[in-house]
């Protein structure tokens, strides 16, 4: 971390009237440090000198990296972040053409708990939602999604950080689709989508539909008229709408006399329509001329804040990647035509199956995206080189992958307690202490392991300190260490072990900060693959791939394999390595029955070849030959 340039936040003061909302810990957030991000592989070319980006990391980190860059110039963000739904998120892994059953085929891996206490749910939203408010531009609008269970906390952080005035809609999503029977309450058949813009100046385009229920029963109410021609159509009005008579528009057309306060355009437009066949004149002269509305031109109704006609993703379906809370693409697609223009900068930090970034690319916006999870950054990367081969370049389909803060080893953030207690040889306490372990006399706490510790966490910890063990040994001994505690987390704020010292001064307490980020040099958090890739004949061929990791949770070994590839869910090859960034010209990526090739020709312009073998539980193998 480069501790050398600082953010500092705008802090909205509390208005006299206004709720705002407290919970135990709520700190301001004031400012932030740059973090430095490392590009790591590349896929296309740049248009208009922009690439798209995906950072892997801790999304306070990456925007807090992103301030530097991108402070007041994101047009749009939407959010999917975590709901507080007490829920563990898996995602089904199968072995690919299985064809015997001896072996374990198939298990549910978790790609992410959404278990959270309510005070440390609202500090992490906050934050992030402050730095969100700065990297937005002055036009630009954030959908934040979200259900019932932090709906009407999530509403007043936002009135706090945006400002009450700068909302928008509570947009209901009725998912048809997903909700369980219970014989004590309603089942949950919607979502939240609140929608705020950062300044009043924000980009709003009305988008119609056809689709949906109200729509259709409109539609078959009122286009039912036909001239012969097959045409349908419907007679409306074409009266002046204000509430005061307007004179140029008061005129006689064609033996019809006006409404009271005239007609809804000019005389003049009133023979353009009349030319175009698009006026119906009743028989009887008494009554009012209508406008023919017709159904082959009818672009539907506008789209209001209840949104039934968009469903949820079924499995078969091909935008299906088998993803834990995956979004259906309508969805975004409705968000980004009517808060964005072509050429706008789309921003999603919870990025998961990389949805937004799919339909950005489609639509023709430029986009960056940010997830903590290794498997959403693997499956966004799948998903975004397969889309923009269906794309022609007059989109932005070049994009980056960055890691922030080297999250290398991190791959799962459920396991990564687990990991850390393995690979450091802890003595793991049960859950009825504040402590996770003992190692060589230090009493261990683990900080949460998808983000940077911060002072706010260490309230759990000193809420539940055995104070009355210390008071004993205080008393016999004075100028004695009472206990000596040993926190490791995944980065830190600055000042942690400070803040810490200072409220239980009146303790000897010996504490050390372990950041496993910055010390993890010496650690070994997974069993690495094992491989045999040669080179014959101007090939490179893979002969062998066994992801050990795999394999142990499939409680297979490698002799019970019948191909490899039945493992393997990409295989990306750049034939010329720089050292430092990838940039693959071979995307071997298999549908969902397929498998790779695992041979491929090498051209003759090839320098260094470096390969990565991505395995069905998203962990890679990276290799120079």
């Amino acid at each position: 971390m480069d501790g050398q340039i600082s953010f500092i936040f705008e802090q909205r003061q509390p208005i006299k009237g206004y709720p705002e909302l407290h919970w135990t810990g709520k700190r301001p957030y004031t400012s932030t440090q740059y973090y430095p991000a490392q590009l790591k592989e590349s896929y296309g070319e740049p248009k208009d000198g922009w690439m798209n980006k995906i950072f892997w990391g801790d999304n306070l980190q990456v925007m807090s990296h992103m301030l530097k860059e991108y402070r007041g110039k994101i047009d749009l963000v939407y959010i999917d972040p975590p709901f507080d739904s007490k829920a563990d998120y898996k995602k089904t892994i199968e072995i690919k053409k299985k064809k015997t059953f001896s072996d374990m085929s198939a298990f549910e891996e978790k790609q992410y708990s959404d278990i959270w206490t309510n005070d440390e749910y609202m500090q992490f939203m906050y934050e992030r939602l402050i730095l969100i408010r700065d990297l937005l531009c002055e036009t630009g609008s954030l959908y934040l999604h979200c259900d019932y269970h932090r709906s009407h906390y999530l509403r007043c952080i936002l009135d706090e950080v945006f400002g009450s005035n700068n909302f928008i809609n509570e947009i209901i999503w009725k998912r048809r689709g997903g909700a369980l029977n219970n014989s004590k309450s309603f089942g949950q058949l919607t979502d939240t989508i609140l929608l705020y813009g950062k300044t009043s100046m924000y980009k709003f385009k009305q988008i119609r539909t056809k689709d949906t229920p109200e729509t259709q029963e409109y539609i078959k109410q009122r286009f039912v008229y036909d001239d012969g021609d097959g045409r349908l159509y419907s007679r409306d009005p074409v009266t002046n709408p204000s509430s005061t008579p307007t004179p140029s528009l008061i005129y006689e057309y064609k033996g019809y006399q006006p409404p009271e306060k005239g007609w809804a355009f000019s005389y003049e437009t009133m023979v353009e329509w009349d030319n175009k066949g698009k006026l119906y004149f009743p028989a009887n002269k008494s009554q009012r001329i209508r406008r023919k509305t017709f159904l082959d031109e009818y672009e539907g109704q506008p789209v209001q804040n209840l949104w039934g006609d968009i469903y949820v993703i079924n499995s078969q379906a091909r935008e299906a990647l088998n993803y834990p809370t995956q979004k259906p693409e309508a969805l975004l697609e409705r968000i980004i035509n009517t808060s964005s223009d072509e050429g706008d900068v789309v921003f999603d930090c919870f990025m998961g199956s990389g949805t937004t970034q799919a339909v950005a690319m489609k639509l023709g916006r430029r986009f960056i995206g940010a997830d903590i999870n290794l498997g959403a950054i693997q499956t966004t990367t799948k998903r975004l080189i397969t889309a923009s081969n269906d794309l022609d370049n007059t989109k932005y389909t070049g994009f980056e992958i960055y890691n922030v803060n080297n999250y290398d080893f991190f791959r799962n953030p459920v396991e990564a307690k687990e990991l850390i207690i393995d690979a450091l040889g802890i003595q793991k306490f049960d859950s009825s202490t504040v402590y996770d372990g003992e190692l060589d006399g230090w009493m261990v706490k683990i900080m949460p392991t998808n983000r940077i510790a911060t002072k706010a966490d260490l309230e759990e910890l000193k809420a539940n300190l055995p104070y009355h063990t210390f008071e004993k040994r205080k008393e016999e001994n004075p100028n004695g260490v009472v206990e000596k505690i040993k926190i490791i987390c995944m980065g830190h704020e600055a000042d942690l072990k400070a803040s810490l010292e200072q409220e239980l001064s009146s303790y000897n307490l010996e504490i050390e900060i372990v950041d496993i980020l910055r010390d993890k040099k010496d650690l070994q958090f997974k069993r690495e693959a094992d491989a045999n890739v040669v080179k014959e004949n101007n090939q490179i061929i893979i002969k062998e791939f066994y992801p050990m990791n795999l394999l142990q949770k499939l409680s297979m070994q490698k002799e019970s394999v019948e191909d490899w590839r039945q493992l393997v869910e990409s295989i990306y090859i750049d034939w010329n390595y720089d050292g430092q960034t990838m940039r693959p010209t071979i995307c071997d990526i298999p549908a969902k029955d397929e498998l790779v090739s695992g041979i491929y020709e090498i051209p003759d312009s090839a320098g260094k070849i470096k390969i990565k073998i991505t395995d069905l539980l998203s962990e890679s193998l990276e290799l120079e030959v």
